[in-house]
Parts: C-alpha cells; sequence; structure tokens
C-alpha cells in the first residue's frame, strides 16, 4: 500500500506523514513538496514501522516519481488563511514556517509580486482561493497523468471548491472516477466528537461519541446531525448552550486561530483527522467491511444514493458532504440525511446556497483558461 502526501513538509504535512508511517498498513511512503521533504522523509525512515519512506522535490520528475504506483494520496497543500504572511521564492512561509504548500518555480515570481497587494486589497477567502486552487490544480494535473487510478484525498481548503477543482482536472485528462475522489471533512466530525463528549462531562467517551457531520467543510456548510448522536445530549442542555455546540463546530478552526494568537491555524487536529480518514480508506481498499465515514463526494460516484440524497435536500447538488461507505473502489454507497430535526432542515437549507456558489467557484476556476 502506498500513500502518497503532496505538501508534507508544512504544518499539517508533516504530523500527518508521521501518522500515516506509523500505520501498520502502509507499505510505502512518497513525501512531496518543494522544499524540505527529503528531510522529512529521512527523519520519518528512523521509525520502526514498516514503511519504506522517500522525499521528492520538484527537481528530476520528482512530483511524478513520487506518484507512480501510488494507491492513496493525500493532498494537505496549500496556505491557511491568517496574519503574518511573508514570501520567499520558492516557497510561500508563515512566520513559524508552517505552510503547506506545492508551487511551479513560474508560478512564484508573480505571488511574489501580487501577494502583498493581494493581501490588502482583495478579501482574504479570495487570496485563499487563488492561491490553493492553483495549486490544487497543478498537483491534481500530476495525479491525473501519473496516478488516475489512486484514491485521492484533499485537504487542501476551501474543501467546497479544492474538490470540484480536482474533478475537472481529471475530466478534462479523460481519467474521472468520482468513486475515487474525496473531500477531507474528518476534522468537523472529530471536533463535534469531542465538543459533546466535553458537554456529557466525560472526556474519555470522545473516541466512541459518533456525530454525524453534513454538508460542506465551512463556516454555515457545516452541519452537525446531533439528534443522531449516538451519545444524546442532556435533556437539561438549554437552547443557548445548544446553539453554542452547533456555531463551535461550525468555526472551531477560529478558535485555533485565535489561540495561536495568529501564529498558525489548524494544523495537528486536522492532520489526526486526515490520518483517520486515510486510514478508513486504506481499511476499504484492503477488503474490510462496513466503514461508514462522512465525506464530500460527487454525488454521480452512488447514483442511486446520490439521487435519493438530492431528492431529500431539493436541490440537484454535485457534490454534498454525507455519511459513505468505502469499498474496494472507494466509494460503494451514499447513505441518506434520515430522520433530521426542523433545527437541522434549516441548517441545512442554510448551506445550500453557499455551497452552490462554493462548487460553482471550484468548476469554473479548471474552466478559465491558465495565463
Amino acid at each position: 500500500m502506498k500513500a502518497v502526501v503532496l505538501g508534507a513538509a508544512g504544518g499539517i504535512g508533516q504530523p500527518l506523514s508521521l501518522l500515516l508511517k506509523a500505520n501498520p498498513a502502509v507499505t510505502e511512503l512518497a513525501l512531496y513538496d518543494i522544499v524540505n521533504s527529503p528531510g522529512v522523509a529521512v527523519d520519518l525512515s528512523h521509525i520502526a514501522t514498516p514503511a519504506k519512506v522517500e522525499g521528492y522535490l520538484p527537481a528530476d520528475d520528482g512530483l511524478k516519481k513520487a506518484l507512480t504506483g501510488a494507491n492513496v494520496v493525500v493532498i494537505p497543500a496549500g496556505i491557511p488563511r491568517k496574519p503574518g504572511v511573508s514570501f520567499s521564492c520558492p516557497s510561500l512561509k508563515s512566520n513559524d514556517g508552517s505552510y503547506d504548500f506545492s508551487l511551479d518555480d513560474s508560478v512564484c515570481v508573480v505571488i511574489r509580486i501580487a501577494l502583498p497587494l493581494l493581501i490588502f486589497m482583495a478579501p482574504p477567502s479570495d487570496d485563499l482561493f487563488k492561491i490553493n486552487a492553483g495549486i490544487v490544480r497543478d498537483l491534481a494535473t500530476g495525479i491525473a497523468t501519473t496516478a488516475p487510478k489512486a484514491f485521492v484525498l484533499v485537504i487542501s481548503n476551501p474543501v467546497n471548491s479544492t474538490v470540484p477543482i480536482v474533478a475537472e482536472v481529471f475530466k478534462k485528462h479523460g481519467v474521472f472516477d468520482p468513486k475515487r475522489i474525496f473531500g477531507v471533512t474528518t476534522l468537523d466530525v472529530v471536533r463535534a466528537s469531542t465538543f459533546v463528549s466535553e458537554i456529557l462531562g466525560d472526556r474519555s467517551l470522545s473516541p466512541s461519541v459518533s456525530v454525524p457531520v453534513v454538508g460542506g467543510h465551512s463556516g454555515v456548510t457545516i452541519v452537525p446531525l446531533l439528534s443522531q448522536s449516538s451519545h444524546p445530549l442532556p435533556s437539561s442542555l438549554d437552547t443557548t448552550a445548544f446553539d453554542a455546540l452547533i456555531n463551535r463546530i461550525q468555526f472551531g478552526g477560529d478558535e485555533v486561530v485565535k489561540a495561536k494568537d495568529g501564529a498558525g491555524s489548524a494544523t495537528l487536529s486536522m492532520a489526526y483527522a486526515g490520518a483517520e480518514f486515510a486510514g478508513k480508506v486504506i481499511r476499504a481498499v484492503n477488503g474490510e467491511k462496513g466503514i461508514v465515514a462522512p465525506t464530500f463526494v460527487n454525488l454521480s460516484s452512488d447514483k442511486t444514493g446520490g439521487d435519493a440524497l438530492k431528492k431529500e435536500l431539493g436541490k440537484d447538488l454535485e457534490y454534498f458532504s454525507a455519511r459513505v461507505e468505502l469499498g474496494v473502489d472507494g466509494v460503494a454507497k451514499i447513505h441518506a440525511l434520515g430522520k433530521i430535526t426542523d433545527g437541522e432542515k434549516a441548517l441545512v437549507a442554510a448551506a445550500l446556497p453557499e455551497l452552490v456558489i462554493n462548487i460553482e467557484k471550484g468548476v469554473a476556476f479548471v474552466e478559465v483558461p491558465k495565463l
């Protein structure tokens, strides 16, 4: 089982690579980034687990070499939205050096000139989208041409847009298989489990607390179905506390950025969540049955389940984060929302317009000719 991490030297990439190295099912681990990945690989190679680790840089067809023979590709590459950006070709760096990225050298000069203008003249979310969209597009091109049958797990934000970008690139190369492309929304699920266990007053319950989180992977598109929690919330929980819990799950990333005083984002928890989802995909690919996890997928990956979900939503969406049963070919079954409360129906309704905008933005980015 060969796993590949694209953006392996950054704040998410390094701990994610560590956790994948610790997974005994991984026999080969390839790490790619534009700087430092060989050093990260050597460091990890000393750990006494089965995986052979190699690090690659862009030079000498490094991306192609990293992807050759890949079974699972995880993409944390990109930059988070936070203050303290400095730029030095060929890399984007934060003050603490925690950014994940992968850029062609030809892009560096443009960003070096334009980034200060973008920061002051454009909305921060637009900066994030334009830079990360370009990174993901270029990496997706590498995967489509070298490892088109690999399972692609997209962490790079904004996931609601970057997953469609990967899909559109694969379509252009004639290798699109909707069953094999996933947006990693696991951090929302992890947060929901943790925060619910805190309200229950027993953090030891957190590994066993299961809360489906559907919709998308940003702000109001994150819809925790707390009525379906494996561990019901206390009946004494009032409306204010309940609404605060939903908000905390939806905007947990802001809590981390604030706690780090602008010097970082949710890198460690995201790495944990990414490794958790990658582990589930690997187990399913190896034949384990009954693995179900929320993930942002193209609804054509299971036409029957996807059509049923669209009917529930009352919207002909192309992508949605739903509970998905994983199988040897990727998406095996898309589960319906099931019975949800009126409040949860309102949350889903609020998520849909934003999801439509995010998805269309990703698709349009690939349709626009690369300058």
